[in-house]
């Protein structure tokens, strides 16, 4: 008897054993099976080689740009959107990574992908429009790894939005991990800008005006749910066009425009129109000569660094700062704007910009609003 109960617990002990090695296999294969399980911004849980060399972008635009930067090189970027190239050709983006103008842009179609051109470049992985469920489907069906990166996921706020898209990076290529320092960086910024506009009354808060996108026939703005109501609050600014509700760009008429009459109108770098059109009234049939911003000289055309400002980007904690300062310029009398973004660059990516460089953010050219 006592020697079939010694075999009776030799043989559960053996099973047990027998179990632990098989969850330490288990667990040794998942480690080292060259994959990383992410969550991406539209909650699914997408699984990405570790070593990855060849990335696709698709609808959304300002991340190339992003990777760029968070890569220091461009080099791993083998295709993007037509419109990301399109800044990338008019900003030092390609200055900095002339590479970036090698990646391919024929698979985007607006918002149509083509996956035969899209699976002949070979993508490791493919990041896109998180809300774009769409071009989701189409890269599931493909079996590309997708991870969908979201714009709007955080109320438009340009600072949380960039923050996260890093911190999603961080996770895929925790080798290059900057999420800390980017959000440190921003943080300090906003927190600079939030301590002097704060002392600013009802009746000193600037009305401001964002002019999106501009033709002979268009006139699109900001409403309630945008980026350009984050960037007018973020400077202690009034964004005339709030009253709208919707969420993305809106049009307006001119009559309202007028109506509103904005102390300062930014026009972003997603139309051509620079200050001396309105100045000079040199599109379409608008007379912009009433308006207080055109009576007093403050129209003034966004940043255009490695993307288009407006939106989250690399850019976006000198483009707080730098809004802050065309609006209250005496406020932020003591702020060199060209000092402090070559500090940026130079703290949080490690890119030396010359005095040239950094002054030409602020100069930015009408040719990488082509195409919207």
């Amino acid at each position: 008897m006592l020697k079939k109960i010694i075999s009776a617990l030799l043989s559960v002990t053996i099973l047990f054993s027998l179990a632990g090695c098989g969850e330490k296999t288990g667990s040794s294969k998942e480690k080292d099976s060259g994959t990383i399980t992410v969550t991406d911004h539209s909650g699914k849980t997408v699984e990405v080689p570790k070593n990855i060399q060849r990335i696709a972008v698709c609808s959304i635009f300002p991340l190339p740009s992003v990777l760029s930067v968070f890569f220091d090189s461009a080099e791993k970027i083998v295709g993007m959107p037509e419109q990301s190239m399109t800044a990338a050709k008019n900003s030092l983006l390609s200055e900095l990574y002339p590479e970036i103008l090698n990646a391919n842009t024929g698979y985007m179609n607006g918002s149509e992908i083509n996956t035969e051109e899209l699976l002949a470049l070979k993508p490791d992985i493919v990041f896109y429009s998180a809300s774009d469920s769409k071009i989701a489907a189409q890269l599931q069906h493909i079996g590309i790894p997708a991870v969908g990166i979201s714009v709007n996921k955080w109320d438009y706020n340009a600072i949380e939005t960039l923050d996260h898209w890093i911190e999603l990076l961080d996770q895929i290529f925790p080798e290059n991990e900057k999420a800390k320092t980017v959000s440190d960086y921003s943080a300090k910024i906003y927190d600079k800008v939030q301590k002097r506009v704060s002392k600013l009354s009802d009746e000193e808060r600037a009305k401001v005006f964002f002019l999106f996108q501009y033709s002979e026939s268009t006139i699109m703005t900001s409403g309630d749910n945008f980026f350009g109501d984050w960037w007018a609050e973020s400077i202690g600014a009034k964004n005339v066009a709030k009253e709208i509700k919707g969420d993305n760009a809106q049009p307006v008429n001119f009559e309202q425009v007028y109506a509103w009459d904005p102390q300062i109108v930014f026009i972003t770098n997603f139309n051509k129109a620079q200050p001396d059109d309105l100045y000079n009234n040199t599109i379409g049939t608008y007379d912009w000569s009433g308006l207080d911003a055109v009576k007093n000289h403050r129209v003034y055309k966004m940043p255009l660094g490695i993307y288009r400002s407006y939106t989250p980007g690399a850019d976006t904690p000198i483009t707080l700062l730098w809004l802050a300062k065309s609006t209250y310029p005496q406020l932020f009398d003591d702020i060199d704007i060209t000092k402090e973004t070559k500090d940026y660059y130079s703290k949080v990516f490690g890119i030396e910009l010359s005095d040239e460089q950094a002054h030409s953010i602020f100069n930015p050219g009408s040719a990488a609003g082509s195409g919207f």
